[in-house]
Order: structure tokens, then C-alpha cells, then sequence
């Protein structure tokens, strides 16, 4: 255990702190996206399979309230990661879909469960994030991307393990994603943009980046990974960062990632690592992943505490809690 951690990035300070534990209502099992009402309530999706919400007037106050209903089917689970809040309330989402029978049959023999290549897709609410319609997948890998000879624990290939946030300007939402193909110089968080006057049909208007440039369809497209593995996911031995949270800071005027370091087949975290950019709209200018913290959880993520400001998973200033697997233990201060 540590008391307190510093590090400096560039012109950036990020102090880690213990502190008592914190945890959601219900298990997490990705990013969990949170939002403020019109009623002043702090409202946050879990998702393990299938999405919950939560809500209550502070993060330390939250309710478990309920199963949230997806008014269309979709072939496997779905874990909503992000979501983006209009001012009538309007809440747009995005999901990762892990389909249940996308890899041949042949290729699911001996294994403990059925192996996947997940998929990202749009969804929307008019009630407050209680009903999300579904807007139709945005972010795929296709066929010819699978490993299908080579052993990875959970995937065969695909995009998955994302945040989405909207850019300052307010003209594109960006995607940093997990790309799992089997190419390895497409392996590691990649980045893929939409603007924002396609979020209502977003279906065909994601770009991905590759080669220098927002070249790349959304769907079956090529990357060029922004934060490359280090050694593929389906060598014996992989390295590889993946799971990216990402927020805006308004203490540093600098998007930050948090994300997870995979060291063996099955998944083993490494550690927490950290990243910066002032501009999200340049892939190259991101800094090199530094680690934090020595825990083995996944899905690290911010949540401001700052409730006047409205701060959530997206935004935060100078005290956020990071919160791990859905629980938090520590405390980041930005300066």
C-alpha cells in the first residue's frame, strides 16, 4: 500500500492518495459512465453483461435503482462505457457487444466459454438513461482480423474497451478503443473520431486513424494505434495497455487516459498507467504511458468531485477519485 505518490509529466502534477473506500452500488465491469440530472441527482451506469443504473445527490450517496431496458436485441452482451448529455437531457451512449456468434463453431471447441470479437455500437435515452434505443454498430473489426489458431483468454480480434468524449471545440466526438486484430501493428488503444452532427445516425460516419490520417472507415477499417502493444496479444508472453478511461482536466487543460497494462494471456494486470494530451485532435501528441499504481484491478477511471461544476467521469478538476473495478480506494489530485 502507499500513502502518497508523485509524479511529474511535462508541466503536469499528479499527486496519489489513500483514502477510505468508496464503491457504486452494483458490480462494474468496464467503464462506468456518469451524468447529472434536471432533478440534481448524480446518475451512473454499471455494467457486467447488461447495464444497471444508480443515482442519488453525491457519489457517495448512490442508489442501486434498476436494470436499464434496451428496446432492441442485439446477438450478446452489452456494457455501455460512455455517454455524451444534450441540454433538454437527451443522453446519447455507446456500448461494447461482445456477440455470441460471431467466431465458427469449430473454434469454441475445449474452451470454458464461448470466445468472442467484441463490437461498438450507439445507442440513445429520452428518460433519463432508464431506455436506450439502439443506433446500430459504429466501431467493428472484420473477418480477416481474427486469430483464430493462436489463444487469447477473452478475444479473437475485434474493438472493444473504450471511453468516447467530445472534444472542447464541440465539432467531433473522439473513440479510444482497443483494438485486438491479428495484425500486431494494429494492436494497442486506437483512435477513431465522429462528428458531432452525426450523433443522431452515426452508423458509416466514424473515421479511424490510420497512416497519418482520419483515413479508416469505423467499420472493418484499419489503425495505426495511437498507444501500440508492446507484444502481441497472442504471443505467450503479451504486453499490452488497453481499457482507456479518458476525461477532460480543467486544472492541467489536458485530456488524461487512464488504462490498464495486460502481461500474460489470461490478463494479468501490471499496474495503472497515466497519459496526456492538450490536444485530442493530434494522435501523435499523446505522452508516453507512465504508471501510477501497482494494482492488479481493471478499468481505472476518474470521477471529479467537484458536484457544483457538475464533474463526472468526463470532467474533472483538481480532486477526482479513481475508482477501479468500481471501487475506489484513492484519491488524484491535478496541479
Amino acid at each position: 500500500m502507499i500513502t502518497q505518490r508523485e509524479f511529474v509529466i511535462g508541466s503536469a502534477r499528479i499527486t496519489v492518495e489513500e483514502a477510505p473506500e468508496m464503491s457504486f452500488p452494483t458490480n462494474a465491469d468496464c467503464n462506468s459512465p456518469l451524468w447529472w440530472d434536471s432533478d440534481g441527482q448524480l446518475n451512473v451506469l454499471t455494467s457486467t453483461g447488461h447495464p444497471r443504473y444508480s443515482f442519488g445527490p453525491s457519489l457517495d450517496q448512490l442508489q442501486f435503482g434498476d436494470e436499464i431496458t434496451f428496446t432492441a436485441w442485439r446477438d450478446g452482451g452489452r456494457w455501455i462505457e460512455s455517454v455524451y448529455q444534450e441540454p433538454d437531457g437527451t443522453l446519447f451512449g455507446w456500448y461494447h457487444n461482445e456477440p455470441a456468434h460471431f467466431i465458427p463453431e469449430e473454434y469454441q471447441v475445449g474452451r470454458q466459454f464461448r470466445m468472442t470479437a467484441p463490437f461498438i455500437g450507439a445507442v440513445v435515452s429520452y428518460d433519463n438513461g432508464r431506455t436506450w434505443d439502439d443506433l446500430g454498430l459504429v466501431l467493428t473489426g472484420g473477418p480477416d482480423t481474427l486469430e483464430l489458431e493462436k489463444r487469447n483468454y477473452w478475444f479473437a480480434g475485434g474493438n472493444g474497451d473504450f471511453t468516447v468524449i467530445l472534444d472542447r471545440q464541440q465539432e467531433y466526438f473522439y473513440f479510444l478503443f482497443g483494438t485486438y486484430y491479428k495484425d500486431v501493428a494494429q494492436q494497442g488503444i486506437s483512435l477513431a473520431r465522429m462528428r458531432f452532427a452525426d450523433r443522431t445516425s452515426p452508423v458509416g460516419k466514424v473515421q479511424k486513424w490510420y497512416n497519418g490520417s482520419w483515413s479508416e472507415p469505423g467499420l472493418r477499417g484499419k489503425v495505426s494505434p495511437i498507444i501500440p502493444v508492446r507484444s502481441s496479444w497472442y504471443d505467450p508472453n503479451p504486453d499490452t495497455f488497453w481499457g482507456p478511461s479518458v476525461h477532460w482536466n480543467t486544472v492541467l487543460n489536458q485530456y488524461v487516459i487512464l488504462m490498464n497494462r495486460a502481461i500474460d494471456p489470461t490478463w494479468k494486470q501490471e499496474g495503472i498507467y497515466i497519459s496526456l494530451t492538450p490536444d485530442i485532435s493530434d494522435p501523435n501528441s499523446w505522452t508516453e504511458p507512465v504508471k501510477i499504481l501497482d494494482e492488479s484491478g481493471w478499468y481505472p477511471q476518474v470521477i471529479g468531485l467537484n458536484s457544483d461544476n457538475h464533474e463526472t467521469d468526463r470532467e474533472a478538476g483538481a480532486v477526482a477519485r479513481l475508482f477501479i473495478h468500481g471501487k475506489s480506494r484513492y484519491i488524484l489530485r491535478f496541479g
